[in-house]
C-alpha cells in the first residue's frame, strides 16, 4: 500500500499534506466494488469513496459510540482495525510538530468543537426491512436557538443527504410556536441494501452547534411474521466436509477475491503509471479552474498521493483555447444511474448557429429516448430512461468546432428476491436449484464449495436463465455433487445445501406361495418402489428363462413370472433378485396332486391342519392392508358343511370384504386389506350326519406404530437443540425398535434427515445448526413392519447463545463514591445481539455480587455511583443478550475507593503561548484544557481583575475551560490570566489578547518640495494606529484636471517620498494611505497643497484660422428592418442616426411614445440606437418608429415587428 499522508486544514480552507501520522480505513461500496459490473475498466473497480481519519481530541464534548449489528467475524475484523485508534484524549495536541502555524480564526471561531445540549429527542438507531419506508425524526429547544436553525443530515462522513432529495429522500420539518419546539423529519422510500450504515445530523444556529449520529440496519424481506428479519446467513467452511450448517458466520464473503485476481491487479497496478486514478477523473481535474476544486475531487475519489496528482497534472495540462461558438461546453464527464434521465447542455455565443448531438460519431435524432430543447442560447439534450447501451461517447457539434463529453450509466446492484434451498436427493436424480434475482439478464456466479463454476463444466452442470429466474441443473446426481451451492450478484448472496444419498429400494409387496394343482397357472407378483429397477427370477438359484410356458414380464413398479400348465417338477422355491440391491424375494411353488381313492361311503368330517386338534391354536400374522386367505382342505362323506366363525359371530357373505369361499373339499376365508379390528381367533366348524370336526385360527394384525407424541425442544444452544418426546400409544403390534428425526428451517418444505441408523432413545441432541434460524423439528417411530407417520412438527425454535466475555476491562478513574469503567465488545456476539451490559461489584472476601445500574448499559464505559468510600471493591462487567448472561470479565485486583489527588496543571496551547491577534467584531474562541482531580476551581481575570460577564462568557467543563467573546471589540485587548486551582496548589497562565482593526488616514499631508519633474511629499503618522503598528504607506497622485487617482508607491516606510515623472504643465494632488495588518485605511490622507510642475522656455503663438461647420441635420445611415420573433425571447430593433448637435431620439409604438415604459430599454451608443424589448408576447406585435430631432432638422424610419406564439 502506498505511504498515506494525513491532509490537514490549511490557512486559507483548503486541504493540505502534512507529515502527521494517518491511519486510513477504506470502505468499499458493496460487492460491487470487488466484483461489480464487467464493463468497468480495471482501474474503475476499486477505489475508497470515504476516508475515514481520526479526529483530534474533542474534550468539551465525548463523541456517543455507534455500534453496528454485524456478524462475529465481521465484528472481529473491526475489532482488530480499530484497536490502534485508541489513543489518550492528550497526544493530538502533543504530537502536533513545532512548525504547526497558528489556526486561522474561523478554524477558533468554528462552534463544532462542542455541543450546545439542543436536541429534546433524538433520532433513534432503526432496523428495517427492505422494501419498506422508515421515518427519522428529532425535535429541538427552541428556547436555546436564536432563530430558525439550520439542519443538514449526512450519511458516513461526507455524504450529505440533502442532494438526494426527491422521490426516496423527503424532509419535512415543522414548528409548534406553543412550545417551542422545532420538529425534523427524514423519509426514506423503500429501503434499500445500499441505505444501510451509519448517519448523523448536525444543527447549526450562528454560534449553537449540536449533532447526534444514529444508524440505519436493512434486513432482507420477511418470508412470514414468524421469522422475522432473520435468515440463514452464509458460513464459511471448517476443517471438516461443508454442509449447510458447517462453519462460521460470514457476512463478509461478498467482499473475498480469489488470490489470483489480487495478483492480476496488483500486476497491473505495478505497470500502469496513472496513480490508479480512473482516465474520466484526469479529465475532470483538467477542467478545474479553482484549487479549492482539486482537494475536493481527491477526496471525492480517493486519491492519497494529492502532491503526486497536481505534479503530474502540471506536466499534462495544456492551455485551454477559448472557444468562438461555445460559451458553455459539456462536462468531461456525466454520471446517471440506469433507468433514470441525465439532462447535457452547451450554451452558444451565437443562438442561431446550428447544432448536432452525436453518439460515438453517429448523429443522434430526436425521439422519445432523446429529447432536444432550446431555451435562449442553452441547448440542450435529455437521454430518459438511461441503459447500458447509453453508456458511450456523446458530442455537440456547431460549426466546425465540437464539445466532447462521456457518459457512464451506473448499473443499480442485483440483488437476490428468492434464494436457494436445501435439497436431498438420491443418487442419479435430476437437480434444479433455483433463484431469483431482481432484474433480468443480471450477471451471477454459481460456486460449488468456494469454487467457481464455469462454462467449461458445462458437461456436468447446465445454467438456465428464464426472466429473473437462474436455474442450476444437473441432470444426474452423483454423491461427488453434495456439497455446498452459492449463488452471487453484486448485491447479495445465497447458499443452501445438496445431500446426494444413495437408492433405498423398498419392497412394497412381497412375493407369496403358492400351491397349485396340475394343469393351473401359477403367477408370482411383486412390487417395489422404483419403477426404473429391473431384476432377475431363480428356481432353486437356477435362473429362470422365459419359454411358451413361462412369461417373465415388468410393467412399473411391479415384476410377474407367470408358469402355465403347471407340473410337478415346476415345484420348488422360487426367488426375484433386483439388480444393484442385495435384497432379495422368495417363495414356494407346491404342486398339489388330485389322488382318486376309494373311501366308504360314510366318512366323519375332518379338517386337515396342523392345529386341527381343539386344544391346539395357530396364530397367522398379517401386515394391516395386505390379504389374508385360509385355504381350510377338509374331508367327509358325505361332504361336510363349513361354517365360520368368530365368537358367537357367524360369517356366511360370500362377497364383500370379509366372505366365504366353498370349493369341493376346500373352505376359504377371505379378509381384504385387513385392519386393527380383524385381529381375534377365527373358528372353523365342518359337519355330516356323521359327525363334525373344528379348528382355531388365531389372526394377528400387525402395523406401523402410531406417530410419536409430545415432541418438543427443552434447551437450545448456539448450534445445537434438544429434542424429546413420548413413544407412540400403539407400537403397531411390534416392538418399536427406534426413531427417525427430521429437521427444516421455518417456511421451508424440505426435510433434512438427521439419522440413517434408528435411535433407540427418546431425547436426541441436533446440532451443526445456524444461529439465528428458526427451525423446526419432528419424529418417525419404526418398527419391522415400517417406519409411523411423522409426529407433530415443534414449535419454531431458534439456536441462540450468550456472547463470550467482554475485553479489556479497565478502570479509568476513581473518586470517593464512583469508579469509572471501560471495556470493550466481546469477541463473539452471535445472532442474538447485544442487549446491554450489567455492572456488579462486591467487597473483598465476600462473595455477594451487587448490582450497580438498575438499566442495561448500551455503551462499553460505565460510571458506577454511591460506592463505600475506602472500601476495597471487585468490579465485573456481564453482557446480557436474548440468550441470556455472559460470562463475566472480572477484575484480577481490588480497587480501593478513594479519591487520587492530581496536582493542577494547565496544558496551554501552543498557539496561545504569544500574543493572540483578532480583529475587531470576530468571534474569540479560546479552548484550553487542564488536569487535576478533584475538580479545580477554575478562575479568570483581566488585567487583575474580574471579568465583565455581557462582555466575557466562560464555560467551563472537567477537563477544559472555554473563553468566547462574540464580537471582539478594542476594549477586549489586555492581558488575561486563567487560574485553577486545588486545595493549596495551583497553576496559573497569561494569554495576551489584542483586538486590532484599520488605521486612520495619514495626517498632515504637504508638499513639501517640487524641483524639476520631482515633487517632495511629507506627512504624518495617522493618529490612530488600530492598536496595531503600522506597517507602511501607499501613497497616489491625481492631475487636477481629471482628478483621476493612480498609485505611485505601496508598502512605503518612511512618512516621506520623491514622486518623479511628473508631467510638465500639470497640477497634482497627492493622498496617503496608512497600513496595517489589517490593511489600509478607509480613508486617505490628502495634501492641503499642491505640485505644479511648470513649463520652461516655451511660448505659444495662436494661429488665425477658419473653423469648418460641422453641423448637420439628422440622417438615418442604417435604417430600421421588418422581423418576426417568438414570444418570450428577449429582442432588439437595431438603427443608426448622424447629426450634430446630437440629435434628441424618440421611439415610437403605432405613433405613441414609448419614453418611461420599463418594458423597453432605449439606448444610444455613438449613434447606434437600440430599443430592447424584454418577453415580448403577441400583443408587442406593430409598427415600431424611431425620430432623431436637432436644431437644424428631423428624420424618421420605421418597421413592422411580428411576435409569434412558440409552437
Amino acid at each position: 500500500m502506498p505511504q498515506l499522508w494525513n491532509l490537514a486544514q490549511g490557512t486559507e480552507g483548503q486541504v493540505t499534506p502534512s507529515q502527521r501520522p494517518l491511519r486510513w480505513v477504506f470502505k468499499g461500496t458493496g460487492p460491487r466494488a470487488l466484483r461489480g459490473n464487467p464493463r468497468l475498466r480495471p482501474s474503475q473497480r476499486i477505489y475508497p469513496v470515504v476516508l475515514a481519519m481520526p479526529e483530534p481530541a474533542k474534550p468539551a464534548a465525548k463523541k456517543k459510540e455507534v455500534k453496528k449489528k454485524e456478524d462475529p467475524k465481521a465484528a472481529k475484523k473491526e475489532e482488530k482495525k480499530e484497536e490502534p485508534k485508541e489513543e489518550p484524549k492528550e497526544e493530538p495536541k502533543a504530537d502536533a510538530p513545532p512548525s504547526e502555524e497558528p489556526a486561522p480564526a474561523e478554524s477558533q471561531a468554528e462552534p463544532s468543537s462542542q455541543s450546545d445540549g439542543l436536541f429534546i429527542k433524538k433520532p433513534e438507531h432503526v432496523l428495517i426491512e427492505a422494501g419498506k419506508d422508515v421515518t427519522i425524526s428529532f425535535q429541538l429547544d427552541g428556547t436555546q436557538l436564536p432563530g430558525k436553525p439550520t439542519v443538514k443530515w449526512f450519511k458516513g462522513k461526507w455524504l450529505e443527504l440533502g442532494i438526494k432529495s426527491g422521490q426516496r429522500f423527503q424532509f419535512k420539518d415543522s414548528f409548534d410556536k406553543d412550545k417551542n419546539i422545532y420538529s425534523y423529519e427524514l423519509k426514506i422510500g423503500k429501503v434499500v441494501a445500499g441505505d444501510r450504515g451509519d448517519y448523523r445530523c448536525e444543527v447549526k444556529a450562528k454560534d449553537k452547534f449540536d449533532s447526534c449520529p444514529f444508524n440505519i440496519d436493512v434486513e432482507a424481506p420477511r418470508t412470514d411474521d414468524t421469522a422475522g428479519g432473520l435468515q440463514a446467513f452464509k458460513r464459511t467452511g471448517g476443517e471438516g466436509p461443508k454442509d449447510e450448517v458447517a462453519g462460521e458466520l460470514d457476512f463478509s464473503g461478498l467482499l473475498k477475491k480469489r488470490e489470483g485476481q489480487e495478483e492480476e491487479k496488483k500486476k497491473k497496478k505495478d505497470d500502469d503509471d496513472d496513480m490508479g486514478i480512473p482516465p474520466e477523473i484526469w479529465e475532470m481535474l483538467k477542467g478545474v479552474t479553482k484549487k479549492s476544486e482539486y482537494e475536493r475531487i481527491a477526496f471525492q475519489y480517493g486519491v492519497t498521493d494529492l502532491r503526486g496528482m497536481l505534479k503530474r497534472l502540471k506536466k499534462a495540462k495544456v492551455e485551454i483555447k477559448k472557444s468562438a461558438a461555445f460559451m458553455t461546453k459539456l462536462d468531461p464527464a456525466y454520471q446517471v444511474d440506469k433507468g433514470h434521465k441525465i439532462k447535457m447542455f452547451v450554451e452558444l455565443s451565437d443562438p442561431d448557429l446550428p447544432i448536432k448531438w452525436m453518439k460515438n460519431g453517429q448523429v443522434i435524432k430526436p425521439s422519445g429516448k432523446y429529447i432536444f430543447e432550446n431555451v435562449g442560447k442553452k441547448r440542450i439534450m435529455t437521454i430518459t430512461k438511461a441503459s447500458l447501451a447509453d453508456d458511450a461517447a456523446y458530442e455537440c457539434v456547431a460549426g466546425e468546432e465540437r464539445s466532447f463529453t462521456e457518459l457512464f450509466v451506473r448499473e443499480p446492484p442485483v440483488q437476490i428476491n428468492v434464494g436457494l434451498d436445501d435439497q436431498q436427493v438420491y443418487v442419479g436424480d435430476k437437480v434444479e436449484m433455483e433463484a431469483e434475482v431482481s432484474e433480468e439478464g443480471a450477471q451471477v456466479i454459481w460456486k460449488k464449495d468456494g469454487v467457481e463454476l464455469t462454462r467449461e463444466d458445462a458437461f456436468k452442470y447446465r445454467f438456465k436463465k428464464d426472466g429473473k429466474k437462474h436455474i442450476l441443473i444437473i441432470n444426474e446426481a452423483t454423491k461427488e455433487d453434495g456439497g455446498r451451492y452459492q449463488i452471487l450478484t453484486n448485491g447479495g448472496n445465497s447458499e443452501a445445501d445438496l445431500v446426494v444419498e444413495d437408492k433405498q429400494l423398498e419392497v412394497l409387496q412381497d412375493i407369496a406361495d403358492l400351491t397349485v394343482k396340475a394343469a393351473e397357472q401359477a403367477v408370482f407378483k411383486c412390487e417395489v418402489s422404483d419403477e426404473k429397477v429391473t431384476g432377475k427370477w431363480y428356481k432353486n438359484g437356477v435362473e429362470v428363462r422365459p419359454s411358451k410356458r413361462i412369461t417373465i414380464s415388468h410393467k412399473g413398479r411391479f415384476h410377474k413370472l407367470v408358469i402355465d400348465d403347471v407340473r410337478p417338477e415346476d415345484e420348488g422355491d422360487y426367488t426375484f433378485v433386483p439388480d444393484g440391491y442385495a435384497i432379495s424375494l422368495s417363495a414356494k411353488l407346491n404342486f398339489l396332486e388330485i389322488k382318486i381313492e376309494y373311501v366308504p361311503k360314510q366318512e366323519p368330517p375332518k379338517i386337515h391342519l396342523d392345529c386341527s386338534g381343539k386344544e391346539q391354536e395357530n396364530t397367522i400374522v398379517v401386515v394391516a392392508g395386505n390379504k389374508l386367505r385360509f385355504d381350510v382342505p377338509i374331508t367327509g362323506e358325505p361332504a361336510p358343511v363349513a361354517t365360520w366363525m368368530r365368537g358367537d359371530v357367524v360369517f356366511t357373505e360370500t362377497e364383500g370384504r370379509v366372505r366365504v369361499e366353498e370349493r369341493k373339499e376346500l373352505s376359504s376365508f377371505v379378509i381384504e386389506s385387513a385392519e386393527r379390528s380383524d385381529e381375534g381367533s377365527y373358528t372353523i366348524k365342518v359337519t355330516n350326519p356323521v359327525g363334525e370336526d373344528s379348528a382355531t385360527l388365531r389372526v394377528k394384525v400387525v402395523d406401523v406404530p402410531d406417530p410419536p407424541e409430545a415432541a418438543h425442544i427443552t434447551k437450545v444452544g448456539e448450534d445445537w437443540a434438544t429434542l424429546i418426546w413420548e413413544p407412540p400409544k400403539y407400537d403397531g403390534g411390534m416392538p418399536v425398535t427406534g426413531y427417525l428425526m427430521e429437521r427444516k428451517k421455518k417456511g421451508s418444505m424440505r426435510w433434512m434427515k438427521l439419522n440413517f441408523e434408528v435411535y433407540t432413545e427418546t431425547t436426541y441432541e441436533s446440532t451443526k445448526m445456524i444461529e439465528g434460524v428458526l427451525y423446526e423439528m419432528r419424529v418417525f417411530a419404526v418398527n419391522a413392519i415400517g417406519v409411523s407417520q411423522p409426529s407433530l412438527n415443534t414449535k419454531p425454535f431458534m439456536p441462540i447463545a450468550p456472547t463470550s466475555e467482554p475485553l479489556h476491562l479497565t478502570l479509568e478513574d476513581v473518586t470517593d463514591t464512583t469508579a469509572t469503567l471501560k471495556w470493550r465488545a466481546p469477541d463473539r456476539i452471535g445472532a442474538g445481539g447485544i442487549d446491554g451490559y450489567l455492572i456488579e461489584y462486591c467487597k473483598e472476601g465476600t462473595d455477594e455480587w451487587i448490582t450497580s445500574n438498575t438499566e442495561l448499559v448500551e455503551r462499553c464505559g460505565y460510571t458506577a455511583k454511591d460506592l463505600p468510600t475506602g472500601e476495597k471493591l471487585l468490579f465485573r462487567v456481564i453482557a446480557v443478550n436474548i440468550a441470556g448472561k455472559s460470562p463475566p470479565a472480572t477484575f484480577a485486583q481490588p480497587v480501593t475507593i478513594r479519591e487520587i489527588v492530581q496536582q493542577p496543571k494547565i496544558r496551554l496551547p501552543r498557539h496561545l503561548r504569544q500574543t493572540y491577534i483578532r480583529r475587531v467584531g470576530e468571534q474569540v474562541n479560546l479552548v484550553i484544557p487542564f488536569q487535576g482531580k478533584p475538580r479545580p476551581v477554575v478562575t479568570w481575570t483581566k488585567d487583575g481583575k474580574p471579568l465583565d460577564p455581557k462582555e466575557v462568557a466562560v464555560r467551563t467543563s472537567e477537563m477544559d475551560t472555554i473563553l468566547f467573546i462574540r464580537s471582539a471589540a478594542r476594549t477586549h485587548s489586555g492581558i488575561y490570566e486563567l487560574a485553577v486551582k486545588i486545595e493549596n496548589m495551583e497553576d496559573k497562565a497569561l494569554i495576551k489578547i489584542r483586538i486590532v482593526e484599520k488605521p486612520g488616514p495619514a495626517h498632515n499631508v504637504m508638499v513639501k518640495e517640487v524641483w524639476g519633474f520631482n515633487a517632495l511629499i511629507e506627512w504624518e503618522p495617522p493618529k490612530d494606529d488600530g492598536n496595531s503598528e503600522i506597517t507602511g504607506y501607499s501613497i497616489q497622485k491625481a492631475d487636477k484636471k481629471t482628478m483621476e487617482w493612480f498609485t505611485v508607491y505601496e508598502h512605503n516606510r518612511l512618512t516621506r517620498c520623491t514622486v518623479s515623472d511628473l508631467i510638465m504643465g500639470n497640477e497634482y494632488f497627492f493622498r496617503v494611505f496608512s497600513e496595517n495588518i489589517c490593511g489600509l485605511s478607509e480613508n486617505p490622507g490628502v495634501s492641503k497643497n499642491t505640485a505644479y510642475i511648470q513649463k520652461t522656455g516655451i511660448i505659444c503663438k495662436q494661429m488665425n484660422y477658419q473653423e469648418h461647420d460641422f453641423r448637420m441635420a439628422p440622417i438615418f445611415m442604417t435604417p430600421l428592418v421588418d422581423r418576426t420573433v417568438v414570444a418570450g425571447y428577449t429582442t432588439a430593433l437595431n438603427c443608426a442616426v448622424r447629426g450634430h448637435p446630437k440629435p434628441k431620439v424618440i421611439w415610437m409604438k403605432n405613433k405613441m411614445d414609448l419614453s418611461g415604459d420599463p418594458k423597453f430599454l432605449q439606448k444610444n451608443s455613438q449613434g447606434v440606437l437600440t430599443l430592447n424589448i424584454r418577453k415580448p408576447s403577441p400583443f408587442d406585435s406593430a409598427t415600431y418608429s424611431c425620430k432623431a430631432v436637432n436644431e437644424l432638422g428631423e428624420a424618421f424610419v420605421e418597421c413592422k415587428l411580428e411576435v409569434k406564439a412558440p409552437q
